[in-house]
């Protein structure tokens, strides 16, 4: 009996560990695969714990969250000939476990390698159809989304999917810089140039129309302003006409007066006039009280 119950810590400590090399747990963020003396029996691509046969199966495991690549700047042609300095990095993550361990062996300086050359197969690819100065200054929004499609497609074979591809920098070898540098200078001031010639254009026509605005608006005030001139000078002769048909006397009178005043109220003026001109008439007229 008692050699019975010295056997059961034996038991069941032979019995865990029997437990644990026959089990293994693949967490959230990981993708497994589960070999049999080296050959693939199955992948894992949900959380939880799993079973396996000790000391034939084994399991190896892989990061399954979004990795960033950050390649070394690299020199490429343009379509001109010319080379440019690009400096790029690409977001990935292992979509096909199976085909990531066939491909690489599940080594990162290896998946890091074969990344870069298909990186720099489709950068090489994707500057040597544009010009400098469109890739100097062009929206590269396009280029991304054209670069992220290639690479996906040729690192299809690692079981990789490339999530994002980023240009960095661009930089211009030194021999190459000056003389693309002073075609956007001359570029920038041709567009200036024309800028200007369609703002003194512009400034021409819009002075030429207020001259016309002007002269028109002048030439209606005046035309106005006879118009109303003429109407004060009729009615001042209705005026006249009327007053001088209710007393004619006295509005000759009156208007004699007017007359003495403008001539005699300066006290200099020198009258040369006949002795009987009528306009003394009002004075040979006048008879002592």
């Amino acid at each position: 009996m008692n050699q019975a119950k010295a056997f059961v810590p034996v038991a069941v400590a032979a019995l865990g560990l029997l437990l644990y090399t026959a089990t293994f747990i693949v967490n959230e963020w990981q993708l497994a695969i589960k070999l049999r003396l080296g050959e693939i029996v199955r992948t894992y691509d949900e959380p939880g714990l799993h079973f396996k046969v000790p000391f034939i199966n084994n399991v190896v495991t892989f990061d399954q969250r979004i990795q960033t690549l950050d390649a070394r700047p690299q020199r490429f042609l343009t379509i001109e000939k010319k080379d440019v300095i690009v400096d790029s990095y690409a977001k990935w993550r292992i979509a096909d476990a199976a085909q990531f361990y066939r491909s690489t062996g599940g080594d990162s300086a290896r998946i890091a390698r074969l990344l870069s050359e298909r990186i720099n197969t489709s950068l090489r690819d994707e500057f040597g159809k544009r010009t400098i100065q469109e890739v100097v200054s062009e929206d590269r929004k396009e280029l991304m989304i054209q670069l992220t499609r290639d690479i996906d497609r040729r690192a299809a074979d690692l079981g990789v999917e490339i999530v994002d591809v980023r240009v960095k920098k661009i930089d211009l070898p030194a021999e190459v810089s000056e003389s693309v540098y002073a075609r956007m200078r001359a570029e920038r001031e041709r567009v200036a140039r024309d800028l200007r010639a369609l703002g003194s254009e512009a400034a021409e026509r819009i002075r030429a129309d207020a001259d016309r605005q002007r002269t028109v608006t002048i030439a209606d005030a005046y035309r106005e302003s006879e118009m109303l001139r003429g109407e004060g000078d009729a009615q001042a002769a209705e005026i006249y006409a009327l007053a001088y048909t209710q007393d004619a006397d006295f509005y000759s009178f009156y208007r004699s007066l007017d007359a003495y005043r403008g001539a005699f109220g300066q006290g200099d003026g020198l009258m040369v006039l006949e002795p009987d001109s009528d306009f003394f008439k009002y004075f040979k007229q006048m008879t002592a009280p």
